[in-house]
């Protein structure tokens, strides 16, 4: 009976004693974290990384630590580099972006880290479906609508170049009309998806930001490559580029406002509030 009556105290010490230790793991994890954020902020990207694993182990359940850990991964990542370490590295911090996306399938933070990643070593592909799910959470994100834009038109503009430079014709952004209708053919079957999506995108973006000098940069640059597809069609083809001047000079005054609304700003300008009043 006495050894009977041991095992429901033994029971409770034991749940204690595994509270207590959780406890502790929490607190312990939350200090690697803290410390992980230090690191992190004197660029010191493998300690952080260390730290935030540290708290990934002894919290598995603290969202923050994952997210930490894929940005000070993704702090390594080398844009525009597909060698073999950078891609590894970067499927590492993709893996946790979508280990937290597991548990909380709306994280924007990791939608658009993974777009970034992506972007980063150049699979585009991947890199526009990602940005893209960050516009199913958030219709409104100018950036995501951008980036879009950008990879659609650094897609064209390669299958243009893919085009131009076996015929020796060099891009002048004024639709190439020199070149051979076979070869514009080719160029319109390729671009014409991308051109009509890139200037979707690039007017979304300015639609949720409407100085946004950059979007209105790359529509400059999409029209001229609506511009390649008019095929022998010359009006048609100074109407493509009457449209990427015109976006052109919208960028321009875009960012004049821009950086004198900054300049305003820094230097301690008067602003007005919506009531009129000077702050």
């Amino acid at each position: 009976m006495v050894r009977s009556a041991r095992f429901p105290v033994l029971a409770i010490a034991a749940l204690a004693a595994l509270s207590l230790l959780s406890g502790c793991n929490r607190l312990q994890a939350r200090d690697q974290l803290n410390k992980g954020v230090q690191a992190y902020k004197s660029a010191k990207y493998d300690a952080a990384i260390s730290h935030f694993q540290n708290a990934v182990q002894l919290d598995p359940s603290l969202p923050m630590a994952r997210l930490y850990l894929a940005t000070a991964y993704m702090q390594q990542v080398i844009p525009g580099s597909d060698d073999k370490q950078n891609v590894q590295l970067a499927t590492e911090a993709i893996a946790i972006y979508k280990d937290v996306l597991a548990k909380d399938p709306h994280d924007i933070p990791s939608f658009k880290g993974i777009a970034a990643l992506y972007f980063d070593i150049k699979n585009l592909e991947e890199a526009k479906k990602w940005q893209k799910q960050v516009l199913q959470e958030d219709p409104k994100d100018a950036e995501a609508a951008y980036t879009v834009g950008v990879i659609d038109w650094t897609l064209a503009h390669e299958n243009t170049l893919k085009a131009l430079t076996p015929i020796g014709i060099t891009d002048d952004g004024q639709g190439n009309a020199k070149m051979p209708k076979p070869v514009c053919a080719t160029i319109k079957n390729e671009n014409s998806d991308l051109v009509a999506e890139g200037i979707e995108y690039l007017q979304k973006a300015i639609d949720n930001r409407p100085n946004y000098d950059d979007a209105m940069v790359y529509l400059n640059l999409v029209y001229r490559r609506q511009a390649d597809m008019a095929c022998g069609d010359d009006k048609l083809r100074k109407q493509a580029v009457a449209s990427a001047e015109s976006w052109k000079d919208k960028a321009m005054g875009a960012r004049k406002a821009n950086e004198a609304a900054a300049e305003k700003k820094t230097g301690g300008g008067i602003v007005m509030d919506q009531n009129g009043n000077m702050k």
